[in-house]
């Protein structure tokens, strides 16, 4: 088993990492919440607009040019598909939704394997902070990307909780979730408030693009499917709480990291966001089953 010191670099990096899966558990719920839809293109998005700030970067263009032009390209991408797709989706079954998603994310997957082929064992890489040296805590090094990371799960997790507690905006997001016809009756624009959250859920998407792609990989396969610990957390959380989904993440995170280590068990990590989601539904259905056995 390793010790403590070997761990502890592991334990940085998944805190990082739980961090980007935790700003994008959130874009999940609330898109969720806004609108019934699994938005299991997520990772795709994301993956689209960091290979199109990486060949922007690589073309001579600042950095911030290219981080620019991810995150406008997630959101686009998102918003218009949203605004297209949405209405349609709106009255059909949670199924139906989930479906239609992953068939943008099939088509974005390919689109991304014929424009961005890696030949040759050409290596692509995005790195945020001109300097990402870091510093040092103990014996650990950590890099200013994993920092930001770890940050912006914080910031974009406290935000959104106050986002939708206590703005008109986040209070009609709310109100949708309950029930979408009552909410259009009171007046609510309920097509513009929705595609507020296909916008949001884009931009998140474009920022865990690019922080992913300098914490694990460019790479168009890694990063789509990476969607998968995101919405773990989220499912924990039972696609409801911010608060819940942003512990969820930093647990599926922390787990993954500290299992690369084990010998025994590190070729298993990468089963982290299933067993942790499937135990989590698990011990909720007891529960309500039990609740409603008691009443």
């Amino acid at each position: 088993m390793p010790t403590w010191t070997d761990l502890q670099p592991f334990f940085v990096s998944g805190l990082a990492l739980g961090g980007v899966y935790a700003l994008s558990g959130v874009g999940l719920v609330v898109l969720y919440r806004a609108t019934g839809v699994v938005y299991l293109a997520f990772g795709a998005v994301g993956a689209l607009g960091a290979l199109i700030a990486y060949s922007m970067i690589k073309a001579g263009a600042p950095g911030w040019v290219g981080w620019l032009a991810c995150v406008a390209t997630a959101a686009a991408v998102t918003l218009g598909y949203g605004l297209v797709f949405g209405p349609a989706l709106a009255r059909r079954d949670p199924l139906v939704k989930a479906v239609a998603t992953l068939g943008l994310t099939l088509i974005l997957f390919g689109a991304m394997d014929l424009l961005w082929t890696t030949g040759g064992g050409q290596s692509r890489a995005i790195t945020l902070p001109a300097d990402n040296s870091g510093f040092t805590i103990g014996q650990v090094q950590v890099n200013w990307t994993q920092v930001i990371g770890l940050g912006a799960g914080v910031v974009i997790a406290a935000g959104t909780a106050c986002f939708l507690r206590y703005t008109k905006l986040g209070t009609a997001m709310r109100a949708i979730a309950n029930d979408r016809e009552i909410t259009a009756t009171l007046g609510v624009p309920v097509r513009r408030v929705e595609a507020a959250a296909w916008l949001g859920c884009g931009i998140l998407a474009g920022v865990a693009g690019l922080l992913l792609a300098d914490l694990v990989a460019l790479d168009a396969t890694t990063l789509t499917f990476l969607v998968i610990s995101s919405l773990s957390a989220a499912l924990i959380a039972r696609l409801r709480s911010v608060a819940l989904t942003f512990a969820a993440a930093l647990l599926v995170g922390l787990v993954h990291d500290l299992l690369t280590p084990v010998q025994a068990l590190s070729n298993y990590r990468d089963m982290t966001p299933f067993a942790l989601a499937a135990m989590a539904l698990l011990v909720t259905s007891r529960h309500r089953v039990m609740s409603a056995g008691e009443g």
